[in-house]
């Protein structure tokens, strides 16, 4: 399991934190005012011009435009879309806030006054209905209010702040482009990392992050089964690449249940079948996107082998001549995202500290959900990472829902969507209060 083996970050976290208090109340003031007098509309105008992975253009320009007049040193282009924004205030620690900034290609159905309409044209040339069906709007919003709120405190806290506004987190490659663009080389490595995610499962006012596994990985598998063609009267002629990619599916689930241990979780899912044109025509291809989930390395590449195995057996046990194989190949993917033990221990403290003891719980995986921000912090390059969980459901709904009302809508659901007020406040409370703690202003 390549979990985060950080030498530095003993001498990292060796700072000593700030003196136990509650957060002040003209800081949470002044975060609620800032919401309501600015941060809302800019949330709506996101949530209504929502942009696909590597195509955020839009977005881009306004992020930039709003850390530069934060009073942030602002570069463009950073990972094709990505927007790095650096607020300078002395000598101390370097601290990296990310905020992702894509949308999906789902055609939004809440019924929201602000609903997005958007369509744009993807990388593959299609054109598609985008949505922010994953919170990231509110992710941005808060990273705006953090840092507006920061530079208006600069005698709490003294360092720099590296605001990273990373562009395809849904195809798990922002970051990692980002990062082989010279992130680090250019605007300097970070003492820490931080992030957040808005989470639909969890009520509003409540923050939770593990000390340990945050989010699975995730591995894009696609499989290209070939067929011969004929007449959908005469199967006997061709080789069906439908009935070849189905028997696929079927033997795809055999992975968990048959070949991997009950105790580790794993998830391989089918999200696209795509074959034929006609009723009466055999085709001769079929396609088939898969997504692996599992939360250790080593599960991870055996799950994506034994894929490969059987896509291309079931296809020779099917006739398919050698000179025509079943293709597998792996895409996009990140690793497991694992907070750093010691980090996430001292800033679960400070939350509790801050936000007060019934703002955090403990964190539980709901689902094996994945994340890019681990090519932030990953192994060898001695950077602690602290990623956490922000509630956007009111408790209401939630309880509702438990009792036979409507579901609350998960991430990548049309009918997505959060409470943007409570989780842009309490979003950028939280991050102020960690910067705080990290980066005092006077030191012992």
């Amino acid at each position: 399991m390549r979990l985060f083996h950080l030498a530095a970050s003993a001498l990292a976290l060796a700072v000593a934190a700030a003196p136990a208090h509650a957060e002040a109340p003209e800081t949470r003031k002044a975060i609620e005012a800032d919401y309501d007098s600015y941060l809302a509309p800019l949330f709506l105008d996101f949530h209504a011009n929502p942009e696909l992975s590597f195509l955020e253009n839009r977005t881009a320009a306004k992020m930039a435009a709003e850390l530069k007049a934060a009073g942030l040193e602002v570069t463009t282009g950073v990972g094709k879309t990505g927007v790095v924004g650096i607020l300078r205030n002395g000598d101390g620690p370097t601290i990296l806030l990310r905020a992702d900034m894509d949308g999906l290609p789902v055609e939004e159905k809440t019924g929201l006054a602000h609903a997005s309409k958007a369509v744009q044209t993807g990388l593959d040339g299609k054109e598609y209905p985008v949505m922010h069906a994953c919170g990231h709007d509110t992710h941005i919003t808060s990273m705006i209010g953090t840092a507006r709120r920061l530079a208006a405190m600069k005698d709490k806290w003294k360092g720099t702040l590296m605001f990273v506004v990373q562009p395809a987190e849904e195809l798990v490659s922002g970051a990692k482009a980002m990062m082989d663009d010279g992130l680090y080389q250019r605007f300097g490595k970070p003492d820490y990392a931080l992030a957040f995610h808005v989470a639909a499962q969890l009520p509003i006012g409540i923050v939770s992050a593990a000390e340990g596994i945050q989010y699975s990985s995730s591995d894009s598998i696609d499989i290209r089964v070939p067929g011969i063609g004929t007449h959908g009267a005469s199967p006997h002629l061709g080789k069906d690449p439908v009935y070849i990619a189905s028997q696929i599916v079927s033997a795809l689930q055999s992975i968990d249940s048959r070949e991997i241990s009950p105790v580790k979780p794993v998830v391989v899912t089918v999200g696209s079948f795509h074959a034929g044109s006609k009723h009466n025509i055999i085709s001769d291809e079929a396609k088939l996107q898969v997504t692996v989930r599992a939360n250790d390395e080593e599960t991870r590449e055996q799950v994506i082998a034994a894929i490969g195995r059987i896509a291309v057996n079931i296809g020779k046990a099917h006739g398919l001549p050698d000179s025509m194989p079943v293709e597998v190949v792996r895409g996009a993917g990140t690793p497991t995202t694992v907070n750093d033990a010691a980090l996430a221990r001292r800033l679960n403290a400070v939350m509790k500290r801050e936000l007060g003891e019934a703002a955090v719980v403990p964190f539980e995986q709901q689902n094996m959900g994945a994340e890019d921000f681990t090519y932030f912090v990953s192994a060898g390059l001695g950077v602690p990472g602290y990623y956490f969980a922000v509630g956007g459901t009111p408790q209401a709904d939630i309880d509702a829902a438990k009792n036979g009302g409507p579901a609350v809508a998960g991430h990548h659901s049309p009918l997505f969507k959060v409470a943007p007020r409570e989780s842009v406040v309490l979003g950028t409370r939280a991050m102020v209060a960690a910067v705080l703690d990290l980066a005092p202003a006077k030191r012992k």
